[in-house]
């Protein structure tokens, strides 16, 4: 793949998407034409980029946190594409998107099916995939398989198509927070919230081994309570390295108080890289990606939140933005030059990684 044209210090603000109540998750969908986040008013909205048009998905009862997508050859939207009267309101000359899947995954346990581009979205299938929350919602990369950990300690295998089971994995001693699929469609990787990251054999559900990532857990003798667990997780394109992203250094796990932090593995071997913010941020990572540039991002909050670039080769944390409110989860935009961050504050940021454009140059606003 081309080495894309971007800058990770030129990282600046392109647009901004109000909803009004606290966001909790992001992702865009397979084109990127349109940025999905979830609320704790209990919707999904989504953003249309060419737009700034907005749409609420209604029907779970409760927060949602897994969101991902099922789509065929999905041409891909560059923002670079995107007028800059298309944000203003035109809607002229914008073509209909191609049909995809969002699948998406609540705190009662259920796992939805929607038309990801309807006007009027409403569920058209809905499981009870878990007993608890789903923390997480993946899909393989030939789309026929949908993966969802949650509460229960379980991961468990659909069909994309029809939410048929086909298989559940059992190892995990405590709730599972994250699972993704390897590229290669033959492993896949669940992480908990003791940090015990899990790789299986997709064919046979057989456990290959455990990833040590315990530095993101704790318990607090003094509130009795366990904090911690993989907040985020992503594999990059070639599958040789696996990213985990959350919290560690914990001081108080009542007030949630600690240091992010990113463990980076080598996928042969298995041995991790830590990956820490150069500065004494206190918060949570939410969010992380494996650039195709090479580079690490990652992205969480406390009071404020934090968008991190790392160089993995030393670990070095090279670039820090500030975002102005807690960072809850992050995107990257699937043509690499932009990503997205769920705001506490009820407000989603587009940020693109692009040289800027002339001093005084507003950003966007939907």
């Amino acid at each position: 793949m081309p080495t894309l044209n971007i800058d990770p210090t030129k990282t600046r603000v392109l647009m901004e998407f109000k909803h009004g109540r606290p966001l909790i998750g992001c992702r865009f969908d397979p084109a990127g034409r349109y940025l999905f986040a979830a609320s704790e008013d209990d919707t999904i909205q989504r953003f249309d980029l060419l737009t700034g048009e907005k749409t609420s998905f209604v029907g779970p009862k409760s927060w949602t946190r897994g969101l991902a997508f099922v789509a065929q050859n999905p041409a891909v939207v560059p923002l670079a594409a995107i007028p800059a009267s298309a944000i203003a309101g035109a809607t002229t000359l914008v073509r209909k998107p191609a049909p995809f899947t969002l699948l998406s995954g609540d705190y009662h346990g259920k796992l939805h099916w929607w038309n990801g581009t309807d006007d009027a979205p409403k569920p058209t299938n809905s499981i009870n995939a878990h007993d608890g929350w789903v923390r997480a919602v993946a899909v393989s990369p030939d789309g026929t398989t949908v993966a969802t950990c949650g509460n229960d300690n379980l991961v468990k295998l659909w069909s994309a198509l029809d939410g048929r089971p086909i298989r559940t994995f059992e190892g995990h001693l405590s709730h599972v927070y994250n699972v993704a699929f390897h590229p290669n469609g033959q492993r896949l990787v669940s992480a908990d919230l003791k940090g015990t990251v899990k790789d299986w054999d997709i064919a046979t559900g057989k456990l290959v081994r455990d990833l040590d990532a315990k530095v993101f857990h704790k318990y607090d003798t003094g509130f009795g309570a366990d904090i911690g667990g993989v907040r985020g997780i992503a594999f990059n394109a070639s599958g040789t390295q696996l990213a985990c992203i959350g919290i560690t250094n914990v001081s108080n796990a009542f007030a949630g108080v600690g240091n992010p932090l990113t463990v980076l593995f080598d996928w042969a071997d298995g041995k991790p890289k830590l990956l820490k913010p150069k500065d004494a941020f206190q918060g949570t990572g939410w969010g992380v990606h494996i650039h195709a540039n090479g580079f690490v991002v990652g992205a969480g909050g406390g009071g404020q939140g934090r968008i991190w670039f790392w160089n993995p080769a030393d670990g070095a944390n090279t670039h820090t933005v500030t975002v102005p409110t807690n960072a809850r989860d992050m995107a990257v935009h699937p043509d690499g030059t932009a990503l997205a961050i769920a705001g506490s504050n009820g407000t989603a940021y587009l940020y693109t990684m692009t040289p800027a454009p002339p001093a005084g140059t507003p950003p966007k606003k939907a």
